[in-house]
């Protein structure tokens, strides 16, 4: 009862600071680092203890499959040179460094420097979403920091594997090789076929509140069955989550599909509050080990971690681009794309917050490991700093570099609503009657000849006013049901109809349910 009582509390801190977080315009990953500080920081907070081999299982593969399930692989292959440079190239490098550091500060085992380079080495691009979804930036930036997201851990979770494996003395790397590759092509090969099975399972649930059930099962089936059979789960989580969003919404009805990302959304944004003030109550209980001198030493390690994942970042993120910029120049047909621009250069490379990768895997390291306190303490230090120094600071970044907003998202979504109610008005064709007509007359006002500014603001115009008839149809509703002129049943069903439609009529980026 205790941990219940502590969870529920731990909870309501957090969604009152979330509230907090959207009055002063901080993102929301930021402020949940600030609470799981202070939860650390609290002396008469609880100790809860997570078993190491739930954390990765618990947290991971429900965020990895949120974000794959929204990635097509065509953008991937579009931009596979940014994306290899940070998926693999920066990953690598951040590791390197970090374990070097580790190596000369804390003296301790390499091994054991690698796997705390793994853990801090992929960024999380829920932060950075958190700040820049609502600002227009370039659709390619946004692309390729969430595929960055999406496809690093799954390299930083690879090298934690084999630095979790030297450690244990299971293996040396030579023999571990032959291994390695086949878990991550397997874990492919496995993820497609899970989706594939999966999709046809789905199906006999389709409609029922038990299909929500069925999808975190299978998501979490998938990744325990990868992982017993030694393949890469994150992996196989990615490539199951990837083939859902390309043949499930087909193949889902409009209130599944609601209900669905309403449902993930709420439980992955829960995961992540707990994450984080799970891990200030590790940073507690670690702090209260330490002596005064044995402290220092440990807070100047995670600093100098810290340091070094913001400057590797950094750097290579603009060696990439200078290097890119040239080679275009001097070579125009051997690299195709936009050229790279030293502004947009810049904001990626302050683009690299750390957040539930890097606390999940820290989780996941068991009491005997060797210099667990240091190694756990400095994931924290560095999901604290980067979030806090990076997440508090993009967006005076965005207007101090000037970049521009990209408005092709909006002329593309007026091009294809342009097509769909040409679509409508060929459906209607052959329809007659009052009902016909009303609707013809409708879409034909979408369908107006001015420009597309113009019918953009027509349309904006239709939805305010559909909205404040809503309105007061609601108001209405209201007062029949305080008079006692309609049954509760007759109010609720008119209610839900009501809502459905005043979402139905509510621009896309007002819709979604943000924190920041």
């Amino acid at each position: 009862m205790k941990l219940f009582e502590s969870l529920l509390c731990l909870l309501m801190v957090a969604a009152v600071l979330m509230r907090v977080s959207r009055r002063v315009n901080v993102p929301y990953p930021s402020m949940l680092a600030l609470a799981g500080a202070g939860v650390a920081a609290v002396p008469f907070v609880p100790n809860i203890e997570i078993d190491p081999k739930l954390a990765l299982a618990l947290f991971i593969p429900p965020a990895i499959f949120d974000a794959a399930f929204d990635t097509a692989p065509r953008d991937l292959r579009r931009l596979w040179l940014p994306l290899f440079a940070l998926v693999v190239v920066a990953v690598l490098l951040t590791t390197a460094a970090v374990t070097w550091v580790a190596w000369m500060l804390a003296a301790l085992p390499l091994a054991a420097c690698v796997v705390l380079g793994a853990i801090v080495a992929p960024p999380d691009a829920a932060a950075a979403n958190a700040a820049l979804s609502q600002l227009n930036l370039p659709r390619r930036t946004m692309a390729v920091l969430q595929g960055e997201s999406l496809l690093n851990d799954a390299v930083a979770l690879l090298i934690f594997a084999i630095g979790m494996s030297l450690v244990a003395h299971k293996a040396d790397f030579g023999a571990m090789i032959p291994h390695l590759l086949i878990a991550a092509p397997g874990g492919v090969v496995f993820g497609l076929a899970a989706g594939f099975v999966f999709l046809r399972f789905r199906q006999w649930f389709a409609g029922a509140m038990s299909a929500r059930i069925v999808e975190f099962c299978g998501t979490w089936a998938v990744w325990i069955i990868a992982d017993a059979f030694e393949l890469s789960a994150i992996l196989a989580i990615v490539a199951f989550a990837m083939y859902l969003g390309r043949y499930a919404p087909d193949q889902t009805s409009a209130r599944d599909r609601v209900h669905s990302y309403a449902v993930w959304d709420a439980i992955v944004f829960v995961l992540n509050v707990l994450a984080f003030l799970l891990m200030g109550l590790q940073a507690r209980v670690i702090l209260s080990r330490l002596s005064s001198e044995g402290m220092g030493h440990a807070l100047l390690v995670a600093g100098a971690v810290l340091l070094t994942v913001v400057l590797v970042r950094f750097a290579w993120v603009m060696l990439y681009g200078t290097s890119m910029e040239f080679v275009m120049t001097r070579f125009p047909k051997a690299v195709s794309g936009p050229k790279p621009n030293t502004r947009v250069g810049l904001l990626v490379s302050w683009c690299g917050m750390r957040g539930l990768v890097t606390l999940a895997t820290a989780f996941a390291l068991p009491e005997g490991f060797p210099g667990r306190d240091i190694v756990v303490l400095s994931a924290f230090v560095v999901v604290f700093g980067t979030l806090v120094l990076q997440g508090c600071t993009i967006v005076p970044l965005i207007r101090l570099l000037g970049i521009k907003a990209d408005l092709s998202l909006r002329d593309e979504l007026v091009r294809a609503r342009e097509q769909l109610v040409r679509a409508a008005l060929d459906s209607m064709s052959s329809e007659s009657g009052p009902a016909a007509d009303a609707l013809r007359t409708e879409l034909e006002v979408k369908q107006q000849s001015s420009p597309r500014k113009n019918v953009t603001r027509i349309g904006a115009e239709l939805s305010r006013l559909r909205r404040k008839s809503l309105a007061a149809q609601r108001d209405a509703l209201a007062k029949l049901r305080a008079r006692g002129d309609v049954e509760e049943d007759v109010y609720q069903q008119l209610l839900e109809q009501l809502d459905w439609q005043e979402v139905a009529t509510t621009p896309h980026d007002q819709r979604e349910l943000e924190e920041s």
